[in-house]
């Protein structure tokens, strides 16, 4: 069972990204504040959730939120500015979003950008620690499948339905067959060689 929170006496905002090592696709982070009575045992890091437990838990974790929410950063912008720091802008704009402003981060990993002045903790796999970073981790993570299967429907080829723009064989198959769409991070490393990509 998760831990409810870092601090007793302070209103924490636990967040997590996803879709840091994607080649295709935005980076997503969300942001959550959960009551201190928080009581949900079945809450976990996204990665370790089937697509049931993991929409079931979005539907509770957004009834019983005192806040939430959720931001992208596109692929673009990660190739301007660079997947970490798209990561840390993801999150501000995520705490951008709440009406109610923190007093207390929890960050999942181990580097964060300071966000207007706010304490944090930044947790290394937060996200299986601390119930708040979880609920962010699960929002987030739908948020961003349920994007990239959109996406796909445009471009089935890249099997972006089962890997949301991971590096899967398939999805470099494609590329290497097929080339790149507009979603794909041309910073990255697609292939082993960048040949004739671009």
């Amino acid at each position: 069972m998760l831990r409810p929170f870092f601090t007793e006496d302070k209103t924490e905002a636990g967040c997590d990204e996803v879709g840091r090592g994607c080649l295709a696709g935005p980076v997503v982070a969300a942001a959550v504040i959960l009551p201190k009575e928080f009581d949900l045992p079945l809450i976990n890091d996204s990665k370790k959730l089937n697509r049931k437990s993991r929409d079931i838990l979005e539907k509770e974790i957004k009834e019983v939120a005192l806040e939430y929410a959720i931001a992208e950063v596109s692929n673009h912008e990660i190739d301007k500015i660079n997947i970490l720091n798209a990561s840390f802008l993801a999150m501000h704009l995520a705490l951008d979003q709440l009406t109610q402003i923190p007093e207390f981060l929890l960050i999942d990993g181990n580097r964060f950008k300071p966000y207007k002045n706010i304490s944090f903790e930044c947790v290394i796999k937060g996200d299986g620690k601390y119930s708040s970073i979880a609920a962010a981790s699960i929002l987030a993570k739908n948020y961003r499948d349920r994007l990239m299967e959109k996406l796909s429907s445009d471009h089935p080829e890249y099997d972006w339905q089962n890997n949301v723009g991971y590096p899967t064989n398939a999805h470099r198959e494609a590329i290497k067959k097929h080339g790149v769409t507009v979603y794909h991070r041309k910073s990255f490393r697609l292939l082993p060689t960048q040949l004739e990509l671009f």
